[in-house]
Parts: C-alpha cells; structure tokens; sequence
C-alpha cells in the first residue's frame, strides 16, 4: 500500500476510484474493462505529468518519502554477495552507516551506505540514518581495507545529516566527520557516491567526496534542510519551500552546478513505487561510472577528486 503525498492527492483518488470499480465487478457481469483501462492510463499520465514537474520542495518529500527505499534495499536489489562488517575498532558499531564487501555485476566494490529504516523499531535501531563518530571511523576503516585490497569503493548517501546529540559532540563528530572527508579524497582506488535519498550536510560530503557523484533522479543534496534554513533566515520552519527553491536542491539544479556528475533516473512516481527497478538502474550506472575511471592511476584519481572539489562554487 502505497502512502501518497500531499501533492499526490488525485493520483490517489484516480486510485481508489479504479480499486472501487475492480471491487464492485468482482462476480458481476458487467464488462468494466474499458472503463478501468481509460482511468488507469488517465492515472498514468498524471503521475507522469506530476513527477516531471515537481518543486524543489516536493522533491525534498519525495526524497523523505516513508517507503523510499535504502542502503538494505539496493543491497538486496543491486548487489551480490553482501558481507557486512562492523565496529570501528575505537568506541564501538554504528547501524546508521553500514558498509562491508560486495559484488556488483561481478565486480567486486567495497559498499558503504547510510540505512534509515523503514517502521519505528528499525529507525530508531539506525537513527534514522544520522551517523555517530563511530560510524565515519568504521567508513574510514572500510576506505582502508579497500585502498589495501585494492577494490573501488561505492557509497549509497541518504542522511538528513550527522548526528548532533551531546554523546556524538564527546567523542569527536566534527573531527570524525573531517577524517572521513580526507580519507575520501586520498583513496588510491576509484570511488563512485551516489545521493539516494537525502544528502544533508557534512554527514552527506562525508561519504561522498568521490571523482564520481551521481544523483537519484528525486533526490535532494544541502548545506542543510530547507526547515533549517528558513528557521535561520525567517526564524519560522513555514518558509521551507521558499528555502529548498533557494537553495538549489535539486539534482537538476546541481547537475547544472557541476555539484554532481550524473543523474539516475527512477521509476515514475518516484523509486518507492519499484525498488528492484530503481536499484537495477543505479545498479548499472555506478557500474558504467566505474569502468570509465578503470585504469587510470592513483595521481590521477587523486587528482580528479582535487579537481573536481575546487571547481565548485568557482564560477
């Protein structure tokens, strides 16, 4: 059962209209056929006419969506032979970054992603996605083993941003986070990050200072949420939709910006409505962005990520 969005309301009611008819003909002879193909095309086309025209705000909801799917379900979808690994071999397991060996079309990748959960017990279990220190010092673990086994590293970013409780602060979340960003940036293998869900703040550039960003086709990327943002500004979370404009979330926007490399497109409606269908397609993206960085030295690789970084915001 899919949960629909505010700005999804008559696409839900176009649904429950053709559950309706399908219900009432059940042992009845009348012949609805024609009458349920015309409604289903006529909801087709209007998620199709919806989604290709969605704010920046809208997209930050589709991006948040409760059953969008995460790092477990392209696990499951896009890659084989999953080993996860944990601890940071300092303090302790952090559920909210997940990361270990894995295969993708054959190929062997070290995968580090955040995971949010999808019900009340497995969010709050993973933190709703916001790492602790722990969590960037067992991704730079991870960096470690990869750059020593010589294997790409792949990240899957969706994290509304870092955790900031007391605990995290004590054990060094900025410095974590900071060592992370490094650890990205001086890999001697090729890394490939993805944004496929929220990418919120240094929690987000942390695990993707890659010569490689591809973008989710829905998903969003910031400095900090648009609530955030119009709480600074306008001292009222209201203003959000005004802040997301502003801001430049989008992966079009940042595409445009040279922010990111590449947009995946998702299935219509957003990727919470197929997650097998959007995991095989980041699936094949990240694979065709790995073969092209395949060969290239460790000065080069370095080199690009450098590159790549400065030239942000330059012109």
């Amino acid at each position: 059962m899919i949960s629909y969005l505010e700005f999804e309301k008559p696409v839900a009611q176009l649904e429950e209209r053709i559950a309706e008819l399908r219900s009432a003909a059940e042992g009845d002879e009348v012949d609805i056929t024609k009458e349920l193909k015309r409604l289903e095309k006529k909801s087709a086309d209007l998620l199709s006419s919806t989604y290709a025209s969605l704010t920046p705000w809208q997209k930050t909801q589709v991006a948040r969506h409760p059953q969008r799917p995460h790092f477990r379900d392209f696990v499951e979808h896009a890659f084989e032979d999953f080993v996860p690994l944990g601890g940071d071999r300092y303090y302790g397991d952090d559920d909210a970054i997940l990361g270990g060996f894995a295969r993708l079309n054959g190929r062997k990748v070290v995968l580090i992603g955040h995971e949010k959960g999808h019900d009340t017990e497995s969010r709050l279990k993973h933190n709703f996605g916001m790492g602790k220190p722990e969590g960037y010092r067992k991704a730079i673990r991870l960096m470690d083993l990869a750059g020593r086994f010589a294997l790409p590293v792949v990240t899957l970013v969706d994290t509304s941003g870092a955790f900031p409780g007391v605990e995290a602060e004590e054990r060094g979340q900025a410095e974590a986070i900071a060592r992370s960003t490094e650890a990205c940036l001086a890999l001697p293998v090729p890394m490939v990050a993805t944004i496929v869900g929220e990418g919120g703040s240094g929690g987000a550039v942390a695990l993707a200072s890659a010569e490689r960003v591809l973008m989710l086709e829905h998903a969003v990327y910031s400095v900090i949420s648009p609530e955030g943002c119009a709480s600074i500004l306008w001292r009222t979370a209201e203003k959000a939709p005004d802040a997301a404009e502003a801001m430049r979330v989008t992966a079009k926007q940042l595409k445009r910006l040279g922010v990111i490399d590449r947009i995946v497109a998702e299935p219509v409606g957003g990727a919470h409505r197929d997650h097998e269908k959007a995991a095989k397609s980041l699936a094949a993206a990240i694979h065709e962005e790995l073969s092209k960085l395949d060969g290239l030295s460790i000065d080069k690789l370095r080199r690009q990520r450098e590159e790549r970084f400065l030239q942000i915001g330059a012109s």
